[in-house]
């Protein structure tokens, strides 16, 4: 295992069908000020929302809302919850959503004492924060992102067609703590669970395919990638399987909370190529994945061959004999691509309302990432957008 680096995850995991119970626990270490932050009202038709505000209600907080947080949150909508969250003196951003939601309370909590644009200043220049920020708490209810155990936010600005995610370094911008209650992830509708245990297995994908060193974290990451493999197919029979969701649910929130990040350079690309994607039609996160990864993957495997060739046969189990190496790895692609199948994800960029017209855009709006085993130059992303369609 090479390099140096530090680690440090200070978020508070509270896990189980019993889990929101600690919420009041939590709730008392802050000030009365609470923002609760929601999406689209799925949380007031399940049953959630009344269930928390009567927690923050026996608490005595104070509650402001910021509702109709959307699945891809866009820099107006932060421009609103920033001036909600200022009005109200927040002491805590509480938000019960899935990843974007939880993406959105981050990015209001480090722009409430900021004088400066959040787009420019952490969008644009990357910068970290130099003002005080909101904690945050979360309880989910739709798993993928990992935003739950993480420093990341994406933000969507609509005028200039750009997706962007900035993971703070700063470890105090992960929520304090998180609640994970898998029966909260019973009500999905099928295509969104497919595109959070997509969103999963391509996280760990991206910090999985770099390097080339005998890596510990390589190793965690395919016991993690077999575990969703395995419980995706249970759940994509049974969508009430509790054990199953529930152990989605966990590896959700271990491919990123920068565990399997260590030791690693990471290869950020395929969200790169999603979240262009997603700039210009605001679909589904994890289905802009789908529909990208095997055109990448097949592109770069020729420069991390015997990586792919371990891929194939400790995840997907592919048998090494008689075969080279580039039957091996090319084997594994097609074992992924028949599960990715299997859980009915989105296979093309154009089923996603991507036309040929807009290829370049996005080829124009994707950032280029340095970590895996080739850097694209324009043309090759062009091409595999052309290969995604």
């Amino acid at each position: 295992m090479l390099g140096n680096f530090a680690y440090c995850n200070p978020t508070k995991l509270y896990f189980g069908d019993e889990s929101l119970q600690y919420l009041k626990n939590e709730l008392a270490k802050y000030g009365e000020n609470v923002v609760l932050i929601y999406g689209g009202g799925s949380i007031k038709k399940n049953g959630i929302y009344d269930e928390v505000t009567e927690i923050l209600k026996k608490a005595a907080k104070n509650v402001a809302e910021i509702s109709g947080v959307m699945p891809n949150p866009t820099l107006e909508k932060l421009y609103e919850g920033i001036e909600i969250a200022r009005n109200h003196n927040a002491d805590l951003l509480l938000a019960v959503g899935g990843g974007s939601v939880c993406d959105y309370a981050k990015a209001v909590s480090v722009s409430v004492n900021c004088d400066e644009d959040p787009w420019e200043k952490y969008y644009q220049r990357f910068e970290e924060p130099t003002c005080d920020i909101v904690p945050v708490g979360c309880v989910l209810t739709m798993v993928g992102t990992g935003s739950e155990m993480n420093a990341g936010a994406v933000i969507t600005n609509r005028e200039t067609k750009m997706k962007i995610g900035h993971v703070f370094a700063d470890e105090s911008i992960m929520p304090k703590f998180s609640i994970l209650n898998p029966k909260y992830t019973l009500t999905l509708p099928h295509y969104q669970m497919a595109a959070g245990i997509y969103d999963i297995f391509n996280h760990i994908c991206e910090q999985y395919f770099s390097g080339e060193d005998d890596n510990t974290s390589d190793y965690i990451s395919e016991g993690l990638m077999r575990s969703v493999i395995h419980s995706s197919r249970i759940a994509n029979k049974d969508m009430q399987n509790y054990e199953a969701r529930s152990n989605i649910m966990w590896t959700a929130t271990w491919a990123l909370n920068t565990l399997v990040s260590r030791g690693k350079s990471t290869d950020w690309m395929v969200h790169m190529l999603g979240q262009a994607v997603g700039a210009y039609t605001d679909a589904t996160h994890g289905m802009t994945l789908a529909a990208v990864s095997l055109p990448y993957y097949r592109h770069i495997m020729p420069y991390g061959l015997k990586k792919f060739v371990r891929f194939a046969v400790n995840v997907w189990g592919v048998s090494e004999e008689g075969k080279t190496d580039e039957q091996i790895a090319e084997e594994g692609l097609y074992a992924m691509e028949s599960w990715m199948n299997e859980l009915g994800l989105v296979m093309k960029i154009s089923e996603l309302g991507v036309t040929d017209e807009m290829v370049i855009g996005i080829a124009d709006a994707t950032l280029t990432m340095q970590g895996g085993y080739k850097v694209l130059n324009h043309d090759e992303i062009i091409g595999i957008l052309r290969k995604s369609m």
